[in-house]
């Protein structure tokens, strides 16, 4: 009977770690995915701000234009990077998450055999104590009883054996995984604001070098009837270095496109973002949607 408590206080140890996996593994899964999707919506914002701006851009005198279209491409550029963050973010963060319902499902599934072969051993435990105690003189039955309870035992041991691998597989991934996961997680956003800041940094610069005087005596002019006072300043060079280990062929094309489709949809209330935390147990499609 002690073999059979200390082979309850393993199953509770490792019980106990793979309903903590599951319970976590689930919120981190359910908070980096609602994550992702307020990353995808702020870069479906943004590029309506650069269609807007572009906009605006196009009613304003040479230099406010000349300005405004490229800081409105430096914004598109940025989005474009934003992209390549959410799609990142799906893929190395969010979907190895949630392949972790299954492997827990199995996990929890070889528990349950074990428990099985666990309660058959202490039945038969309980029945040949029942023998020795109301026949103690019928050695057939007992002989038998205690080749049952022998069986058992040793079937048993081999189960708990066989789960002792198991979860140690299980938990020495789990650690792995987590470690990967999030190190993926810091290394895409790092990449992902240091990039942005690069292109800031030419976008702030580009707001600084604006010329006002020039546009107000160029409107000056125009309200008293004196057109063609001033040309616009060249656009600035929008093409990506090739050092950029994100750029997109056609980036301000693509943020043009996704700002046009959103746009065609119907604005969500600020109010509705928010994602509930869930702990999603139990879903056989993974541990969190």
């Amino acid at each position: 009977m002690n073999i059979v408590l200390s082979r309850d206080s393993q199953v509770r140890v490792m019980e106990n770690m793979v309903t903590n996996a599951e319970k976590y593994f689930g919120q981190f899964c359910s908070l980096l995915a609602a994550y992702t999707r307020k990353t995808a919506r702020l870069r479906d914002k943004a590029d309506q701000l650069v269609t807007r701006l572009l906009d605006f851009a196009n009613t304003e005198n040479a230099e406010m234009r000349a300005t405004l279209r490229n800081f409105a491409e430096d914004l598109a550029k940025v989005q474009d990077y934003r992209q390549a963050e959410v799609e990142r973010l799906e893929t190395k963060v969010v979907n190895p998450l949630k392949l972790y319902g299954v492997q827990i499902k199995q996990t929890r599934a070889e528990i349950k055999k074990f428990k099985r072969v666990r309660d058959n051993e202490i039945k038969q435990l309980e029945k040949l104590e029942k023998l020795r105690q109301k026949s103690p003189s019928d050695r057939q039955m007992i002989s038998q009883a205690e080749t049952s309870v022998q069986r058992a035992s040793v079937d048993a041991s081999r189960t708990t054996h066989r789960l002792e691998e198991t979860v140690d597989a299980f938990q020495k991934q789990k650690l792995k995984d987590l470690q990967k996961i999030f190190s993926d997680f810091v290394t895409i956003e790092m990449v992902f604001h240091a990039k942005a800041l690069e292109v800031y940094s030419g976008a702030f610069q580009t707001l600084e070098s604006y010329d006002l005087q020039r546009d107000l005596e160029d409107f000056r002019a125009k309200m008293r009837g004196v057109y063609g006072l001033y040309d616009a300043r060249p656009l600035t060079d929008t093409t990506p270095s090739p050092g950029v280990p994100w750029s997109l062929p056609s980036q301000s094309a693509q943020s043009t496109i996704r700002s046009q489709r959103k746009e065609e949809e119907a604005s969500e209330d600020d109010s509705t973002d928010e994602d509930p935390v869930e702990d999603l147990r139990g879903q056989e499609q993974g541990l969190c949607q």
